[in-house]
C-alpha cells in the first residue's frame, strides 16, 4: 500500500489506553459452545433465585418483624425495593436477551454465493433505492459511505444523497461544503463509468457465445478470470490512493475495497484452476459472474435537496429529510416558480414531467457517517424475500463500530456499541426488535401502511417515519407493529457507524438517544390493547424486552442517581443484593472479551455510565416536558468536527459534584461504621475520579465551565429578522397570493 502523507500523520493524537488495532470483529458471529448457552441459564437462574431471597427476607424483616415501623421508614424502604427491582429487571432482560443471540448464532448459516447468485439470475425486477441523509456533513465521510453504497452488487441499485444544508450559505466554510457535497455523487459515478462499460461489454459478448451452451470454453473462462483481475486490480488501487487520516479511512480501505478485491480475487483463482485442470464451467455459471461484476460497477445516483422546494416539510430532522423524498417517490412531478420559491407539483394531464420520481420496492436508509460491507444488500433482500418473511418490513444488521479508536471515551463508547449489537440480535430472537436508524432494508409497502398525510398551509406532507421524538426509528418500529408488520436483525456484522470521539459530541448524542422513550411507551401500551383485541396479542418476552428498551434508560438513570445521593438504611444493603447482580457484570464482563475488549472494560464502562448520568437524565426529563406541553424536541445532530466539541457546564460539573459528595459520604460512613454504604461510595468516588480524568479531562472541564458561566452572564443580542416586504406587490405576487397586506392591517368601514 503506498504510504501517504495522511497516512504517516494517522496514529498522531492518539491518548494513552486507546485502542491500537483496526481489525474489526468477524463478519460472522462464532458459534457458541454448548457450556457457554447453559453457563448463560445458570446466570439467569441465580439471578432469579438471590432477587427472590432478598425480596421475601427484607419483607419478613423490615414489615412483618418490625415493631418500630414508620411512614418514612415505609417509604424508604419502598423506594429502594423499587429500585433495586427495575435494575434486577434490566439485568435479567440483558441475559434473556443475550441468550437468545446465542440460540440465533448458532443456528444461522450463511447463504452459498452460488444458492444468491441463482436468486436474482433469471429476470429479477425489484430495485432498491439508498437514501443517505446528509447535513453539513464533511464531504470525505460522505463519499466513504456513498462509495460503500454504490458498491454493492444489485441488479438495480440507486444511490440518493439527501442534502440537507441551507441552499444558500452564509459563509465560505459551508458554501464549499454545500459545493463539494453536491460533486460527489456526479464524480463516483464517473470513476465507475469506465469499468461498468468494459464488464457491460464483455458481458454481452459471453452471453451470446454461451446461447444454447452447456459448458464455457476454456477461452470465455479465462477471459472471465482476467475481467476479475481487472476488477481486483481497479479496487486495490482505489485503496493505494485513498488518503488516510484515521481509523474510519483505514476501514473503507482494507474492509470496504480490499476486502471486495479479496473476494473477486477468490472467484479469479477459481476459475483459473478451472482453466489449467481442463474442468467444465456450466455456461450459465459464467453468466453469473459477469453479472456480479456489472452489477457491482454499475449504479444510477444523484442528490437531492428539499430544502430547494417550498412545497417540501422544511422541519430540521432527519426523519422529515428522509420523508421528503419517499414522499415523491414514483410521482412525475414539475417544478413551478412561484413568489416564495419553488414548488413541487404532481403533473397535470397531457404535461411533459420535468422529473419522473424512481420508486422501487425497497428503501436502504444509511446514515452518513456510515459503511456497509461488500454484500449487505444481496443477502438482507434475500432474506426478505424467502418464505415465510412476507410480513418482514425491515431488516437490518445493527451497527458495529470502527476498530482502532483513537481517544478513550470513543474506545468505550464503541464497546457498548459492539455489545448493543449482540442485544439487538437476541431481540429478533423474541420478536422484539427495533430499527437502528443507521442502515436498514425497507419495503417501500410496509411504509406506506404507516404512512399519514396532513397539510400544513399550501403543503401536503407525507409523514412515513414519525418525527415526534428524535428517536424516530423507535416509534416507527411500534407503528409497523400495529399494523402486523416484523422488524429482524440479519445475524451478521455487515455495517459499521462512528462513534463520537469525544464527551462533547458524546453528550449530544446520547441526550437524543435518552430523549422519546417514555412517550413511545404510550403508544406502545395503547397497540398492546389493539393486538389484543385483533387477536394477535403481544408476547411476554417482548412485552418485556420492548418496555426495557424504552424505559431503562429512565428508571436506572434515577435508580442510579438515588443511590448515589440518599442515605438509605444499610440494613437495605443485603448479600443477596449483590449476589443477584454478579451473573449479570460475570456476563458483561465475558462478552466485552468475546467481542476484542477486556474484562475489566466494565468498571471503565460503569464509570463511563456516571459520567453520562446527567446527560440520561436531562434526556428523560425534556420528554417528561415534551409530553406535559406536546411539542416537539428540535433534532439536535452529531457534531462532527476534528477538534473537541465543547461540553454544557452542567454536564461537566455535576460528575465533580458526584466525586465530592461519594467522599463526604465515604468519611460520614466511616465514622458511624455503615461499611455497606462506605464501600459503595468509595467504589463510585474512585470510579467515577477516573473516568473525569479519562474521559472528559481536568483541564477541559474547568474550560468548558468557564466558558459556560461567561455564556450565562453575557447573552448576545439578537439581530432582529427583516420582515417580508409587502409594499408594492409584483403582479406575480398578486396573481399567485392575492393581496396579502390586506390580511395584516385593518382597514377603516
Amino acid at each position: 500500500m503506498r504510504k501517504t502523507a495522511g497516512h504517516k500523520n494517522a496514529r498522531h493524537g492518539r491518548q494513552w489506553g486507546a485502542e491500537t488495532s483496526t481489525r474489526p470483529l468477524a463478519i460472522m458471529h462464532a458459534k457458541p459452545s454448548g457450556m457457554r448457552i447453559i453457563l448463560g441459564y445458570v446466570a439467569m437462574g441465580a439471578t432469579v433465585i438471590s432477587y427472590t431471597v432478598y425480596m421475601v427476607t427484607m419483607i419478613l424483616t423490615m414489615f412483618v418483624n418490625n415493631p418500630d415501623i414508620t411512614l418514612r421508614f415505609v417509604i424508604e424502604d419502598v423506594l429502594y425495593l423499587v429500585i433495586v427491582t427495575t435494575l434486577i429487571f434490566s439485568a435479567m432482560v440483558y441475559l434473556v436477551t443475550r441468550q437468545g443471540a446465542m440460540r440465533r448464532f448458532l443456528t444461522h448459516e450463511r447463504v452459498p454465493r452460488a444458492v444468491l447468485d441463482e436468486h436474482y439470475a433469471h429476470g429479477y425486477d425489484k430495485g432498491i433505492t439508498v437514501l443517505i441523509p446528509s447535513y453539513v456533513e464533511q464531504p470525505k465521510v460522505v463519499a466513504k459511505t456513498i462509495w460503500s453504497a454504490a458498491l454493492q452488487e444489485f441488479p438495480d441499485l440507486a444511490v440518493v444523497l439527501l442534502i440537507d444544508d441551507p441552499p444558500h450559505p452564509k459563509n465560505d466554510e459551508s458554501r464549499q461544503i454545500l459545493e463539494a457535497c453536491r460533486s460527489l455523487v456526479p464524480s463516483i459515478l464517473d470513476e465507475l463509468a469506465r469499468p461498468a462499460k468494459r464488464f457491460t461489454e464483455h458481458r454481452n459478448l459471453a452471453t451470446k457465445a454461451l446461447a444454447g451452451q452447456v459448458h464455457a470454453r476454456r477461452s470465455i473462462v479465462a477471459r472471465c478470470a482476467d475481467d476479475y483481475r481487472a476488477a481486483v486490480r481497479w479496487l486495490d488501487a482505489k485503496a493505494d490512493y485513498w488518503p488516510i487520516e484515521d481509523h474510519t479511512d483505514e476501514f473503507f480501505c482494507d474492509q470496504v475495497l480490499r476486502g471486495l478485491a479479496r473476494d473477486l480475487r477468490q472467484t479469479e483463482d477459481a476459475l483459473n484452476d478451472a482453466v489449467n485442470l481442463h474442468d467444465p464451467v456450466p455456461a450459465e455459471r459464467i453468466v453469473q459472474l459477469y453479472n456480479r461484476l456489472v452489477w457491482i460497477f454499475t449504479v444510477k445516483g444523484w442528490s437531492f435537496e428539499r430544502k430547494q422546494y417550498i412545497s417540501l416539510s422544511q422541519e430540521g430532522n432527519k426523519a422529515m429529510n428522509l420523508n421528503s423524498f419517499i414522499g415523491l417517490m414514483g410521482h412525475r412531478v414539475k417544478r413551478e416558480e412561484t413568489a416564495d420559491g419553488v414548488v413541487l407539483r404532481d403533473v397535470r394531464p397531457g404535461e411533459v414531467p420535468d422529473f419522473v420520481m424512481r420508486d422501487s420496492e425497497y428503501v436502504l436508509t444509511l446514515d452518513a457517517d456510515s459503511m456497509l460491507l461488500r454484500d449487505y444488500c444481496i443477502r438482507l433482500v434475500y432474506q426478505l424475500e424467502q418464505p415465510g418473511n412476507e410480513h418482514v418490513a425491515v431488516i437490518q444488521t445493527p451497527y458495529s463500530s470502527y476498530r482502532g479508536a483513537p481517544t478513550r471515551i470513543e474506545r468505550i463508547a464503541a464497546a457498548t456499541t459492539d455489545i448493543q449489537h449482540v442485544l439487538h440480535q437476541g431481540m429478533t430472537y423474541y420478536d422484539a426488535t427495533f430499527w437502528v436508524g443507521a442502515n436498514a432494508v425497507i419495503r417501500k409497502r410496509a411504509l406506506d401502511d404507516i404512512c399519514v398525510v396532513s397539510t400544513e398551509g399550501m403543503r401536503t406532507v407525507r409523514t412515513y417515519i414519525q418525527d415526534r421524538t428524535v428517536i424516530e426509528d423507535t416509534e416507527s418500529s411500534v407503528d409497523l407493529g400495529y399494523y402486523g408488520w416484523h422488524l429482524v436483525n440479519y445475524p451478521e456484522r455487515l455495517s459499521y457507524s462512528s462513534t463520537p470521539p469525544d464527551f462533547g459530541s458524546l453528550v449530544v448524542q446520547r441526550r437524543r438517544w435518552a430523549n422519546g422513550g417514555l412517550l413511545i411507551i404510550g403508544k406502545f401500551f395503547r397497540i398492546v390493547r389493539a393486538r389484543r383485541q385483533q387477536g394477535n396479542p403481544v408476547r411476554l418476552g417482548e412485552w418485556c424486552l420492548r418496555v426495557n428498551y424504552m424505559a431503562s434508560i429512565a428508571w436506572s438513570s434515577f435508580g442510579l442517581l438515588f443511590l448515589l445521593v440518599y442515605p438509605f438504611d444499610q440494613r437495605l444493603l443485603s448479600p443477596w443484593v449483590v449476589a443477584a447482580s454478579m451473573p449479570y457484570f460475570i456476563t458483561y464482563a465475558n462478552d466485552l472479551k468475546s467481542n476484542g475488549y477486556k474484562r475489566t472494560d466494565i468498571f471503565r464502562i460503569y464509570g463511563f455510565n456516571i459520567v453520562l448520568l446527567t446527560v440520561n437524565l436531562a434526556g428523560t426529563l425534556k420528554s417528561i416536558q415534551q409530553g406535559m406541553t406536546n411539542t416537539k424536541i428540535p433534532f439536535v445532530r452529531t457534531p462532527k468536527v476534528s477538534n473537541r466539541t465543547a461540553s454544557p457546564p452542567l454536564y461537566v460539573a455535576m460528575p465533580w459534584a458526584i466525586v465530592v459528595f461519594s467522599c463526604f459520604v465515604l468519611y460520614a460512613d466511616y465514622l458511624s461504621a455503615n461499611w455497606g454504604n462506605a464501600i459503595f461510595a468509595g467504589f463510585n468516588a474512585a470510579v467515577t475520579s477516573w473516568a473525569l480524568v479519562s474521559y472528559i479531562g481536568i483541564w477541559h472541564s474547568i474550560q468548558d465551565m468557564v466558558v459556560g458561566l461567561v455564556r450565562w452572564f453575557f447573552v448576545p443580542v439578537k439581530q432582529p429578522v427583516k420582515a417580508r416586504k409587502t409594499d408594492n406587490p409584483s403582479w406575480k405576487d398578486v396573481l399567485y397570493f392575492g393581496d396579502r397586506k390586506m390580511i395584516y392591517e385593518s382597514r377603516p368601514v
